[in-house]
């Protein structure tokens, strides 16, 4: 019986993908860091992209409030629809663009808006643009809804930027679209107006993923709507509110195609969670003084990190722009990223993200989260390049 119920569900094309989604490494990296922290060793958290700190209090303060006032029902599958307002007031006052309430709806984080975006974006065998390095979750949605992640290089002396002439030499009848991100995981790379009115001049289809807008150092950030309706923006509230943890993402897409989504939403999601909009409101209400002072460390930490790593020898090549991030080049060391953060983290007691997780341009990179105190930063260094010590340049391997 059981033959005959799993025969026909052996070949069927959903477990197929399912085989294609590759493992999180970030995360199997942490779950070893936390098995040796139980044992009572001292690990240094540099592998996950969760800025420090606590969410803040009014933030709390309207989600409390939220539940007090009862507001645990379900709500409109789109999101409450003041929520929805004050989104569409953010990206007026922040980019000068204008969007309805009705382009817009609100997810249980950025992760469930990709898969909308995906969902309704790409057909069977489409090819999708992301750049490689990429986001280590993109390749695995894109597969996920029956798509090929199409991967264009991005090169450490070009501050690891996608140029619209290297995607230009990768288009054909199968791609549909291209993903962007910046401020970019794990690069840290920030596209300016040049880069965005290039790509959106390309014709096709941008799912631009803006969640870490707001963490950028060296001006102000573009939202790919001020060049293209021709776009679908991927946002939330985890690193720029530090609410990592409360899922609540946005998404903002032509209305016809949001029309779509919402069906999807229904079924899948029903809704984001109630209480939890609220606290969204009260975020997007902070003040840009607010902001600056929450990122002012960060800053402080990139420059250190960079100026650290540059003495070891394996800075990348230009400082990063945006995000929390830091990619080290260690191919000296290694041709095995993986292995290499396995060492390190048993040996050293330092725990990072191999590179191989952001895709085969990474390899031979470990990433570095500088979104730990600046006391954590400086052990975790100090560690790795004692670490560094023990290695012998370009024999180092996984054997």
């Amino acid at each position: 019986m059981n033959e005959q119920i799993s025969e026909p569900f052996k070949d069927h094309d959903y477990p197929r993908r399912i085989d294609q989604i590759q493992p999180f490494l970030a995360m199997e990296i942490l779950e070893k860091a936390q098995q040796l922290e139980s044992k009572g060793f001292s690990i240094i958290h540099m592998e996950l992209g969760e800025p420090g700190g606590e969410t803040p209090k009014a933030i709390k303060e309207a989600a409390v409030k939220a539940i007090q006032d009862n507001e645990t029902c379900y709500t409109h599958s789109l999101g409450k629809m003041a929520l929805r307002e004050e989104i569409s007031a953010y990206h007026k006052r922040l980019y000068g663009v204008s969007i309805s309430p009705e382009q817009i709806i609100v997810t249980s984080g950025s992760s469930a808006a990709m898969l909308l975006a995906f969902s309704v974006l790409l057909d069977q065998n489409d090819l999708m643009i992301t750049s490689d390095p990429y986001y280590a979750c993109y390749p695995n949605f894109i597969r996920y809804v029956g798509a090929e992640p199409l991967p264009v290089p991005v090169y450490e002396e070009d501050a690891f930027k996608i140029k619209a002439s290297e995607v230009r030499k990768n288009l054909n009848s199968k791609v549909k679209g291209i993903l962007i991100n910046s401020p970019a995981n794990p690069t840290g790379a920030v596209l300016g107006e040049i880069e965005l009115q290039e790509l959106s001049e390309l014709g096709l289809w941008i799912v631009s993923d803006e969640v870490y807008h707001g963490i950028n150092y060296g001006g102000r950030d573009h939202s790919i709507l001020e060049f293209t309706d021709r776009a679908m923006v991927i946002n939330g509230f985890s690193k720029r509110n530090i609410m990592t943890g409360w899922r609540l993402g946005y998404l903002i897409a032509p209305p016809d195609m949001v029309k779509k989504m919402q069906k999807l939403q229904q079924n899948l999601f029903i809704c984001s969670c109630n209480f939890i909009q609220s606290a969204g409101i009260a975020a997007l209400q902070e003040t840009p003084d607010t902001l600056d002072k929450r990122f002012s460390d960060y800053n402080e930490r990139r420059l250190y990190l960079y100026q650290a790593l540059d003495n070891m020898g394996i800075a990348p090549t230009r400082l990063p722009d945006g995000a929390f991030y830091m990619l080290a080049n260690v191919k000296k060391y290694t041709n095995d990223s993986y292995s290499f953060a396995l060492s390190l983290l048993e040996k050293s007691g330092v725990a990072v993200t191999p590179g191989i997780d952001f895709g085969p341009g990474a390899e031979g990179y470990i990433r570095l989260s500088y979104a730990c105190s600046m006391e954590n930063l400086k052990e975790g260094l100090s560690r790795l390049e004692s670490h560094l010590k023990t290695l012998n340049p370009f024999s180092y391997n996984s054997g």
